[in-house]
């Protein structure tokens, strides 16, 4: 049971990690509109009609969300490579229960960088922009935090089996 468990945890956290890299990489974090044209940011660069550029100034907003998505991505790898090397040695438990602890501290940590994104978004970009919404790459890092946290309860309850 514990290799079932720990099986599908790991699973999950690989499903959690894909989107985490995806979510973390690409534009489309929010979508409005700039000038009656169409745009999107994601946390590296805006885009304005299809020509995207590199953010040019510097706002601890997006250097907070940066720096936690970037750790969140890292944990979550961490999990993954500790919840498969537990079917390679004797120190199943050990490894089983250190890849939970990973995985659901990718979690926490995804869920402060998607904390802190939405709540500036919001009370910033809510107010100078009046056509926008989040996007998909922003979604796909809410559904990774509950893949994480998954991943990591479910590598916990194979501890306890």
């Amino acid at each position: 049971m514990l290799y079932t468990l720990a099986g599908g945890g790991t699973l999950c956290g690989v499903a959690a990690l894909v989107l985490l890299i995806v979510s973390t990489a690409t534009d489309f974090w929010m979508q409005y509109r700039y000038s009656g044209s169409s745009a999107n940011q994601g946390l590296w660069r805006f885009c304005i009609n299809h020509k995207c550029h590199a953010h040019t100034i510097t706002v601890a907003f997006w250097d907070a969300t940066r720096a936690f998505m970037l750790l969140a991505v890292l944990s979550c790898f961490a999990g993954v490579v500790l919840g498969l090397s537990a079917f390679t040695n004797g120190t199943k438990n050990r490894r089983v229960r250190t890849g939970g602890i990973a995985l659901v501290l990718s979690g926490f940590l995804a869920l402060l960088a998607l904390a802190i994104y939405t709540g500036v978004t919001v009370t910033f970009f809510g107010k100078r922009f009046l056509d926008w919404r989040f996007s998909w790459s922003y979604i796909l890092g809410w559904v990774a935090i509950i893949l994480a946290f998954a991943a990591g309860t479910v590598m916990f309850i194979a501890m306890e089996i």
